[in-house]
């Protein structure tokens, strides 16, 4: 359509009909994206030697991986890895909900930095949701000053539905952390219950934090997971609440004798400490380099390592089997109308089960028939 304003009574004044209007869809998502080169084992392990934390990353990133190929690579990660790691102090750190680990591994973190110098790994668990299966990953926001502190790395992982408090690769990770040259490593859990207690097969001092007006002395003899505590602390002992701090501490001392005395030895010390003001935590660190000092004296250190080491035998030897079993055609083919056999009443959930696995012994019998 033809302007108006070019006509012969607006001389001199001329209006175009404009320029072409851009596409709306962005001209560069055609380009290829730029893929960073995927690295080799032996490549891998070179980096995470020389202590560089971004092929460290990549190489927990992998060993947390599902995918078969994936796992194939990361054991040959962790088998060169081995003759690296064994020199570090390994911490577990555990509590109920709201107890301030993630406050407490700040504080304890910047202080033994700060005194001992080295290098500090923390590997913080976080609980995945059930629904969803995603985890928010959090804990680092938590721990300001240890994030922006050249000589320490934070590592959040899920859960991802494994129990103990710990994920499902956590002792794995220990592992490429010590190879990368960190002598010193946290392991905080998720808040743990009674049962709950894997973190103690992978660390060599389990430091439990508690809060005060949790319970009596009754209820911490029932609190199974003091009984393998190398150390107990009371945080948010501050203000008001230094007092109720150090009853609960008594309580606990008091608590603690009604149970035997452990394998090492070390009759575990309770201590009051504040997290947010970082009061107390120079005789938190007191109390676990004498427990280290105490327990390698007396052969325990190393006894403690053995026996974990031979503990996540057994742990692998089941996890390969359960994903060999879930994995199995067969099994995969009648899983679905054992499911439906069970809820129409048809089977009990025992003979279901039971009738599975004598499919899947079965199955293996006629692969490894002479």
């Amino acid at each position: 359509m033809e302007h108006p304003e070019n006509s012969s009574e607006y001389a001199g004044l001329q209006v175009n009909s404009g320029v072409e209007q851009p596409s709306i869809v962005n001209p560069y998502l055609k380009q290829k994206r730029f893929r960073r080169r995927e690295l080799s084992a032996a490549e891998m392990v070179e980096g995470i030697v020389r202590g560089d934390v971004t092929i460290l990353s990549q190489a927990v990133t992998l060993i947390e991986s599902v995918n078969p190929l994936h796992q194939a690579k990361a054991q040959e990660v962790i088998e060169k890895c081995l003759p690296y790691s064994g020199r570090s102090v390994r911490v577990g750190i555990s509590g109920v909900p709201g107890a301030g680990k993630s406050t407490s591994i700040d504080e304890f973190g910047m202080h033994v930095l700060r005194e001992k110098g080295g290098k500090l790994a923390v590997l913080a668990i976080d609980p995945s949701s059930e629904r969803t299966k995603g985890s928010i990953l959090g804990d680092k926001t938590r721990m300001e000053k240890l994030a922006q502190h050249p000589s320490s790395f934070i590592r959040p992982s899920p859960s991802a539905g494994s129990l103990g408090g710990v994920a499902r690769k956590t002792r794995e990770t220990i592992i490429l952390c010590e190879a990368a040259g960190f002598d010193k490593i946290f392991v905080e859990t998720v808040g743990v219950g009674q049962s709950e207690t894997a973190c103690h097969s992978m660390v060599d001092f389990f430091l439990l934090i508690q809060v005060a007006g949790t319970g009596d002395e009754l209820q911490g003899i029932k609190r199974g997971i003091m009984e393998i505590s190398d150390g107990i602390v009371i945080n948010k002992c501050d203000g008001d609440n230094v007092d109720r701090c150090q009853m609960a501490a008594t309580n606990f001392r008091n608590a603690l004798h009604f149970f035997p005395m452990p394998e090492s030895g070390w009759l575990p010390k309770v201590l009051c400490y504040s997290g947010f003001y970082g009061t107390g935590v120079k005789e938190i660190w007191d109390m676990i380099y004498e427990y280290i000092d105490f327990v390698r004296h007396n052969g325990y250190f190393d006894y403690r390592r053995n026996e974990q080491a031979k503990y996540w035998m057994y742990e692998s030897i089941n996890e390969h089997l359960r994903l060999n079993f879930y994995n199995n055609p067969l099994i995969q083919q009648q899983l679905g109308l054992a499911e439906q056999s069970v809820l129409q009443g048809q089977k009990t959930s025992f003979v279901a089960a039971q009738d599975l696995l004598d499919s899947y012994f079965n199955t293996l019998k006629k692969i490894f028939a002479p």
